[in-house]
């Protein structure tokens, strides 16, 4: 039986494919170096285990970083997955034509000003990339840059503040875990 376009359980999964397919030769930058799959795949699981079940959501959630670190285009996510889920992702996608210093200042300048649902995306990113960073870190990170990084994304999620209190919560107790100054 095949599942019709409507069925939000075949649309996640077509999404999870995609994506999984997408990122096939990528890995994560931690130690383990996991398959880069993971991340989107514990993004779209944090969100459901906080209640979330929009599955237009979810499907933004494991494609959020297949136009910035893929061959995607938001034509592509459009046209496979709709509009509405290519506008999520373009919310949250960094234009990699700048600077990374100017793509992390825009980040934190536009949080207060995403969507709902593209709030929810963001804050589960940070959360699962916290979670990672005290699990795996890169080899080459110094004690600094991962403080750097555990205050940046704090900088990011604090406007964002309320549109989810469980995973604000949650991100919270990732960021009490804030590696101690070296030294």
């Amino acid at each position: 039986m095949k599942p019709t376009p409507e069925d939000p359980i075949a649309r996640i999964l077509s999404a999870a494919t995609f994506a999984a397919e997408r990122h096939r030769d990528q890995r994560r930058k931690g130690k383990d170096a996991s398959p880069y799959i993971n991340h989107p795949l514990a993004l779209a699981h944090l969100l459901a285990a906080s209640g979330e079940r929009d599955p237009t959501l979810l499907m933004a959630a494991l494609l959020h970083d297949t136009v910035e670190d893929t061959a995607t285009s938001f034509e592509d996510l459009e046209r496979s997955f709709g509009a509405e889920v290519a506008d999520i992702v373009r919310e949250v996608t960094d234009d990699k034509s700048l600077h990374k210093a100017e793509r992390k200042r825009l980040q934190i300048e536009h949080a207060a000003h995403l969507s709902r649902r593209a709030k929810l995306v963001k804050l589960a990113d940070k959360i699962c990339n916290l979670h990672d960073l005290g699990v795996s870190p890169p080899a080459d990170w110094s004690v600094q840059r991962k403080r750097e990084y555990f205050d940046w994304a704090k900088a990011v999620v604090d406007p964002m503040r309320g549109v989810h209190p469980g995973l604000e919560a949650l991100f919270d107790r990732e960021y009490a875990h804030k590696p101690a100054e070296s030294g």
